[in-house]
């Protein structure tokens, strides 16, 4: 009975929301956990059918899988989305998705390197391999740009504009930006481009990706996370720190340095500014611990 709506939510999620397609089949496995729980409970009628007192039954149900509060808020937020496109599509003329609580979420705020932290963890790398230095040039670039780890792996030769110190990142649901890229990062990059990646042999289909493995492919994501955990231990940091970590960093020394929050926003790819506010709350963190260490009256 949901297929056909469940085939127009997957259409509307690509075209229209321009989602990839992790996210499309998140969206899809949440509407899938819907009708699976209104099929159990003998009470699988067209969407429009649908009431408030379905949909409360049904996070209940959730809860009581055993997810936790953060799987929850993503559930929800998948039958919220494929309700906004019932409306739109005029399938259901009422959202009973609008009194729909998600549980309250902490937004738990992550290690951050300090600057020299960074400095530190980079300069482990031994240089005199080409894995090392092509390892700087993923670092120093990761950290100039605010990159997340994906984006970094996928970066192509194509999408760099080092003359004018730009990058061209193509980020979650394949949208592009432009980001700054700083004078260290940039002459690394040409190191590892004019030096050692122009020794390889890329394999077809990644003539154009930047940073290669040994056998001339793409980098995976996970090799970025060996990486760090490694030169993390070498440098002694006892921090959880993970590719993120960079990113992270990258934004809370912007907001630390008086930055503009919309701008951090733009380099950083963030549909929402409130992903980016995040970053306020670690700033005022920073602020206590500052009073807190140096401030007579908080001694």
């Amino acid at each position: 009975m949901w297929e056909p709506y469940k085939k127009g939510f997957k259409a509307y999620l690509q075209l229209e929301k321009s989602l990839s397609d992790n996210s499309v089949e998140a969206y899809l496995r949440d509407i899938d956990k819907l009708t699976q729980y209104l099929q159990e409970a003998s009470s699988l009628r067209a969407p429009a059918d649908v009431e408030l007192e379905d949909l409360q039954s049904f996070v209940k149900w959730v809860a009581e899988l055993g997810m936790t509060d953060t799987s929850q808020a993503r559930i929800i937020s998948g039958i919220k989305a494929f309700y906004k496109y019932c409306l739109v599509e005029q399938i259901s003329r009422k959202d009973p998705t609008v009194l729909l609580e998600a549980p309250k979420l902490k937004r738990a705020l992550p290690d951050i390197l300090s600057f020299e932290e960074i400095e530190t963890i980079i300069g482990q790398i031994d240089l005199s391999t080409a894995g090392g230095g092509r390892n700087k040039a993923i670092l120093e670039t990761m950290y100039s740009c605010g990159l997340r780890v994906t984006e970094a792996v996928n970066l192509r030769i194509s999408q760099l504009y080092l003359d004018v110190g730009f990058i061209r990142v193509l980020g979650k649901g394949d949208k592009e930006r432009l980001v700054p890229i700083g004078s260290s990062a940039i002459k690394f990059i040409n190191i590892y481009k004019d030096k050692i990646r122009v020794h390889m042999s890329p394999q077809p289909g990644n003539e154009d990706i930047l940073f290669l493995n040994q056998r001339g492919s793409k980098l995976s994501r996970v090799m970025i996370f060996y990486i760090i955990k490694d030169l993390v231990a070498k440098a002694g940091i006892k921090k959880t720190v993970s590719p993120h970590t960079f990113r992270h960093s990258f934004a809370t020394h912007l907001v630390e340095g008086g930055a503009d929050l919309r701008a951090v926003q733009e380099m950083l790819g963030h549909e929402s500014i409130t992903t980016t506010e995040i970053y306020t709350h670690l700033d005022r963190e920073f602020l206590r611990k500052t009073l807190e260490n140096f401030h007579p009256a908080f001694k």
